[in-house]
């Protein structure tokens, strides 16, 4: 067993939905484990193993672990709810129920396969049917014996060469065959109908012997099911939860490179990248995402980006089964969610991992995107580099903003000494603006004084040319700027993005605002669409012509949080979660949408369930507590009956709910505190006996399980608090001033 397996064996993962054409397998993937359903409808002779692709699988609420694992499959007209969980460890339960019957139940197949092969250099373990008890039973010299167990014995058992085989059988025997019928074979298919057993649970288990497998097995057929707790309540839906479900269910095994990922959908891995597919933006996103449940899941997305850092220094673009796209990147936002993972998780160490190839990623920029010479970068494919797919190409120069086929493109041409387009891109140089102020802070950390300071300038400078050079002050907006130095015609929002960079003054910001209210701009009903709808470009429809993406809402939410443009912020992120949740509901996370209907699924470009999907929802999480370089942690205090959580901060379980005119704070199950304060807190801090903030001030703080004499400090903005025992003893509480400008809020506690 390889080191990655045998950590996914001992940190209890070794069940999930692994494989990615299947969805609705599961497997247990250090032991070399495979459960899988089928069905068969004899009305229509069809048969299925529900792949990604097929339509018939509608994914559900799950663990990003895969402790619990929700689905709805549909073959030909019949509809159930499949649901997995793992009542102990290394065991698993399926409980099957219909919903709907397309045809007699009697004639529906729903069939339970299974693949045993430890080694995959030996061949796969036969099993053994009790026709008594119905157990299916096999063992190995080194691994024990697994037990399979149902409520009910199956109707029958066969078994075949594989699951070839087995469609094969049905696709030409039919409904009525009985040759395969047996007691022992190396793939068992255990069969049901949904005639007698329209609902019904089976279990799987590992023990040293059969006893000890076929009772755990047994009890975890009578363990009670535990249901997933809901992570986000009232203010933003189920936000969370969305996000918890995305980043489960694209979370897969990559056999090619042995390690475990969250791809971009589970329908391109095998069919359009040949087995795995690392687009780089895409993957930051994830981990991003992941790091709100889960350190190992962002951290195992981290390292596989870092390990094809490029000789030059560049994070490549794309690397897939089948090509390798490193004669160019992808925007630099790798700082940026590398610092919301490690903010998240609260381990030094992921800074460590990844600082020095993010700073060779970011030098790169500035050693072969500035193809002019002029200070500002553009977007490029560098010449004689790899030999990817529309290398030297001006489609492989688009391709590396991600942002392939967006109008802000049509005016450039590629420069061929160069490999860039003749443009800058405000884009792009405004990310370079923020990732040089994220790594010079890390340098600094390190005591590399020499580094932050050249980054610190280099910074400084760069976010002096974007200010002022690629600004249009005919427009009154941030322009992509040819060589020429003509601007750009058509505007995307990034050009939004020198508010996420600290950019833009506060003039230009009041400027932005007007386009990004304006219905003939960026208003309307469903944002923002990735160019103005006054563009010729936007009737188009097509990817990057028109429609919404979820990096660009994402960005531009960021961009105005920072600029302390709330209201536009809050307006923007119930947008984009409106437009999240109206997918949602019919099963989808796009990985964009019409500007105009709201509908992901009106064309066929569009992935229907997309990894960076979610981050529309994470902006409705944001709403209530985010994370955030230039503000820390923070968290919006409203009234209301709302919850959030949990999720990680700083490593700790966090919880933030609000009721009865109170927001309560909890950390790893234990209240820290709660308050009826109003506005922000920022620059978060909490341990089991500290508080500390910044905030407006205004209302009251109360410490639980604490009394005055263990009170140590009581402080606002470096003046004393008045603080009282209030509910019978239950609690210290401390009254806050209001105080035009806000300040610091310090409260620290004996235990």
């Amino acid at each position: 067993m390889t080191d990655i397996l045998t950590k996914l064996q001992q940190s209890g993962r070794g069940w999930n939905s692994w494989v990615s054409e299947w969805p609705a397998q599961a497997s247990h993937l250090p032991r070399g484990l495979t459960l899988a359903p089928v069905a068969y409808a004899a009305s229509k002779n069809a048969f299925t193993d529900f792949p990604a692709q097929s339509g018939g699988v509608r994914y559900g609420p799950r663990s990003v672990r895969g402790e619990q694992m929700a689905l709805r499959l549909s073959q030909t007209g019949t509809t159930f709810d499949l649901h997995y969980d793992r009542p102990e460890q290394d065991t698993l339960r399926a409980a099957w129920s219909t919903v709907k019957l397309g045809e007699w139940g009697l004639r529906f197949w729903l069939c339970w396969c299974l693949r045993w092969q430890p080694d995959p250099n030996e061949p796969p373990i036969d099993w053994t049917y009790d026709e008594t008890t119905g157990d299916l039973l096999a063992s190995h010299p080194r691994h024990g014996t697994v037990a399979l167990v149902a409520q009910a014995p199956a109707l029958m058992a066969t078994f075949h060469a594989d699951m070839a085989a087995l469609r094969a059988e049905f696709e030409q025997q039919g409904y009525f065959h009985l040759a395969s019928r047996g007691t022992r074979g190396s793939f068992p298919c255990l069969r049901y109908n949904f005639e007698e057993t329209p609902r019904l649970s089976v279990a799987i288990a590992f023990g040293t012997t059969q006893k000890e497998a076929s009772d755990r097995a047994r009890r975890a057929l009578a363990t009670e099911t535990v249901t997933l707790p809901k992570l986000q309540t009232g203010r933003g839906g189920h936000a969370l939860d969305a996000v918890r479900d995305v980043v489960g269910w694209n979370s897969v095994w990559d056999a090619i490179n042995t390690r475990p990922y969250t791809s971009l959908s589970r329908a391109w891995v095998a069919q359009k990248f040949g087995g795995f597919g690392l687009w780089l933006d895409d993957i930051f996103y994830h981990a991003w995402m992941a790091a709100l449940f889960d350190r190992d899941i962002a951290v195992e997305n981290l390292e596989a980006l870092l390990s094809n850092a490029q000789p030059a220094g560049n994070l490549p673009c794309l690397m897939t089964g089948r090509d390798s796209w490193v004669d160019r990147s992808q925007p630099p936002i790798g700082s940026l969610a590398t610092w919301m993972i490690a903010a998240h998780s609260g381990d030094s160490f992921i800074v460590d991992l990844a600082y020095s190839k993010l700073l060779a990623n970011h030098d790169w920029w500035f050693s072969h995107r500035d193809g002019n010479g002029d200070g500002l970068m553009g977007w490029g494919t560098s010449p004689g580099v790899g030999d990817g797919l529309y290398r030297g190409t001006k489609l492989g120069a688009r391709n590396e903003s991600s942002m392939d086929n967006s109008p802000i493109h049509d005016e450039t041409d590629l420069d061929r000494a160069s490999g860039n387009l003749t443009a800058a891109d405000v884009g792009l140089n405004s990310l370079l603006v923020l990732d040089a102020e994220i790594l010079s802070r890390w340098a600094e950390e390190r005591g590399d004084t020499a580094a932050a300071q050249r980054l610190r300038q280099r910074g400084e400078a760069l976010a002096v040319r974007v200010r002022d050079r690629l600004w249009d002050d005919e427009r009154k907006v941030f322009a992509n700027r040819l060589w020429d130095g003509r601007f750009v015609r058509s505007i995307a929002p990034t050009s939004f993005y020198p508010l996420l960079a600290g950019v833009a003054t506060p003039e230009q910001t009041q400027h932005l605002l007007n386009w990004l209210d304006n219905p003939r701009k960026f208003g309307g009903f469903w944002r923002l669409p990735s160019v103005t709808r006054d563009d010729p470009a936007y009737r188009d429809n097509v990817y990057w012509r028109g429609r919404i993406w979820p990096p660009l809402n994402l960005l531009t939410y960021l961009g105005l949080r920072r600029a302390g443009q709330d209201e536009a912020a809050g307006r923007l992120a119930a947008d984009s979660y409106r437009l999240f949740e109206q997918a949602w509901r019919k099963g989808q996370c796009p990985e964009n949408f019409n500007a105009e209907s709201g509908l992901a699924d009106d064309q066929p470009d569009t992935d229907l369930f997309y990894g960076w999907g979610g981050l529309m929802p994470l902006i409705a999480t944001l709403e209530v507590s985010r994370l955030t370089p230039w503000a820390g942690w923070e968290i919006d205090l409203k009234t209301g009956k709302w919850s959030l959580g949990p999720l990680r901060v700083a490593g700790h379980e966090i919880v933030v709910k609000a009721a009865d005119g109170w927001v309560l704070l909890l950390r790893d199950d234990v209240e820290i505190a709660a308050t009826d304060m109003r506005g922000t807190w920022s620059r978060l801090a909490i341990a089991e006996d500290a508080l500390s903030c910044r905030t407006t001030g205004g209302g009251r703080v109360r410490i639980p399980r604490a009394s005055i004499d263990r009170l140590l400090e009581a402080r606002y903005d470096g003046q004393l608090l008045q603080c009282e025992v209030a509910s019978a003893g239950r609690f210290i509480e401390c009254a806050v001033p209001a105080k035009q400008g806000g300040g610091d809020l310090v409260l620290r506690w004996r235990n």
